[in-house]
């Protein structure tokens, strides 16, 4: 596959701002606690920066409510930081990603609260306002993903307005072609300041089925089937398209419940491309049941089946967007490796993923290899998904023992719990007294100053493995080829122009064998990447250890 474009050879860092560094002692996150670690960022071998919103938020949903969409938050600082942070970070050849948000905004964005005036304000349409189906009944069945009712009532109007997520965010009405010039307008901002794209939030929900008619009744989200893939999904986005082929900027949408055949109406390569790349969740579920909170043992069969139809389906077609953590996923250690074998899975994981085809994106903390906070009691957590969630739980009649077990795997404040520069108080986070969240009690032994001090750490092995991807185009451009092994263990073979990798990956505690193909000779091939120091092979063939890794080349 040679079809080659700026996006598929970069690597992308993702910053969620409150968390990452404090540059002004208030204990948040802001951008200039991030302009003093471009140079570390740079470091890992990345080539650009997707930021979680910047922008107003009443902080909700932490900024994922948004306020004003071309303004930066006071937390953060100020337009004319940004527009320093931008030419700091292009100065070191990172791009810059922002965080395009336009299912929803804030209900304390002006449009909202000049909605709320009257059915006759000029903004009333720019939201989706609906009449009861009776006195105190909603307009329809639809549940909200954070749980509870889609609906929201309003006195003043006696109405109900929708939203999908939290109900501070209501959802915008894209059939109002006032609306999507609104999201032309704010994309077309940014992108003259010279950002070079967007990650976009939810992308595939911003068109609603005519009618919201009731949805298959289901534990959370029902009516998804309703929105998630809308009626004029692709005519909008092709709105969008035409403003983004004005610039050389890059797309990745967000689209849960996605798979490879509705992803390639969307990213396929050509004339109909309306989005470089998509985030799907498939293989985010091989612990759990439809969420993160319906929690299942790991089962690697299940992610290896998920992943190799990815890389097939959509191999010569359409370009993979590769993770395994973000803001809104606990830490993947936690969940996919080991704490106990840490630095050894922490590794493993890596290369599973990004040795993959496609753009490889890593989450602030992930390269120190970061875990889950396991906050105890639901006081503790900022998260409104969590506590929602939680109250959910409770309110069914499960115990707070049991929702607490299920909170500390899942919640998305694993990821979001300050990053952990060094040993100091704070983790070197804040010099304020108290961070805005707690930090993580095992910062003294995972932190970056520790990190770069020890040439065999997790960070070192990222630095090392996507310095392997930039240099050899046979983990962009090859093709992929998923081996029968046993079920714990994750190899494929990677082949472009007569070269060939073979990528070994073990998700157990304990040894077991493996033996590669027939016409790959690990004595004649190079061995690249690896995660134990000893490394032997008998008989083409080796006992992996606990979670083991190796890479072979041969060329």
């Amino acid at each position: 596959m040679e079809n080659k474009k700026w996006y598929k050879e970069m690597s992308v860092y993702q910053i969620w701002p409150r968390s990452f560094c404090d540059g002004n002692g208030d204990g948040i996150g802001d951008l200039k606690g991030i302009i003093s670690k471009l140079d570390y960022i740079k470091s890992i071998g990345v080539d650009a920066i997707w930021f979680s919103p910047l922008y107003p938020s009443p902080n909700a949903d932490y900024g994922y409510d948004i306020a004003d969409y071309k303004d930066i938050s006071k937390d953060y600082g100020t337009l004319e930081e940004f527009k320093t942070l931008l030419d700091e970070a292009h100065k070191r050849g990172l791009k810059v990603i922002m965080d395009l948000v336009v299912n929803h905004t804030s209900d304390q964005h002006k449009w909202f609260l000049e909605s709320k005036k009257s059915e006759d304000n000029p903004y009333h349409n720019y939201y989706i306002w609906r009449k009861g189906r009776k006195p105190g009944k909603e307009p329809n069945n639809w549940l909200s993903t954070f749980q509870g009712k889609a609906w929201e009532y309003c006195k003043e109007l006696d109405k109900y307005y929708l939203h999908v997520f939290a109900k501070e965010q209501p959802d915008l009405n894209m059939d109002n072609p006032k609306v999507r010039e609104e999201v032309k307008s704010i994309m077309r901002f940014w992108l003259d300041m010279g950002v070079d794209g967007f990650r976009e939030d939810v992308i595939t929900f911003i068109s609603k089925k005519e009618g919201l008619p009731n949805g298959f009744p289901l534990p959370t989200a029902t009516g998804i089937e309703h929105y998630m893939n809308g009626p004029h999904l692709r005519e909008y986005l092709r709105e969008f398209k035409d403003v983004l082929d004005e610039y050389d900027c890059f797309t990745v949408g967000e689209a849960p419940m996605m798979t490879t055949k509705r992803a390639l109406r969307f990213i396929k390569e050509g004339d109909g491309q309306l989005l470089n790349m998509m985030f799907h969740f498939e293989h985010m579920s091989a612990d759990n049941i439809i969420t993160n909170w319906i929690r299942t043992p790991f089962n690697p069969g299940k992610l290896k089946k998920v992943y190799a139809r990815w890389q097939k389906d959509l191999y010569g077609k359409a370009w993979n967007a590769l993770y395994i953590e973000n803001h809104d996923q606990p830490r993947i250690i936690s969940r996919y490796g080991s704490e106990k074998y840490r630095v050894e899975s922490g590794k493993m994981l890596a290369t599973m993923y990004i040795l993959q085809s496609g753009t490889p994106f890593i989450y602030q903390g992930q390269e120190i290899g970061m875990l889950n906070a396991n906050l105890p009691t639901i006081d503790r957590y900022k998260d409104v998904s969590s506590i929602n969630t939680y109250k959910l739980f409770r309110k069914f009649g499960i115990s707070d023992k049991i929702t607490m077990k299920f909170c500390m795997y899942a919640s998305r404040d694993n990821a979001r719990t300050p990053m952990q520069w060094s040993a100091e108080k704070n983790a070197g986070f804040t010099s304020a007294q108290e961070p805005w969240f707690e930090v993580n009690p095992n910062y003294k032994s995972i932190n970056v100053e520790q990190a770069e001090n020890d040439p065999n750490s997790i960070l070192n092995y990222y630095r090392k493995i996507l310095k392997f991807r930039k240099e050899n185009d046979i983990v962009k451009y090859g093709d992929f080829e998923l081996l029968k092994t046993q079920r714990k263990l994750f190899a494929y073979v990677r082949s472009y122009k007569g070269q060939k990798l073979l990528v070994i990956n073990s998700f157990s505690e304990g040894d077991m064998p493996f033996t590669a193909p027939k016409d790959f000779d690990l004595e004649k091939a190079e061995l690249v990447l690896y995660n134990y120091e000893d490394n032997p092979v008998i008989h083409n063939g080796f006992m992996t250890r606990p979670y083991e890794t190796r890479v072979y080349f041969l060329k």
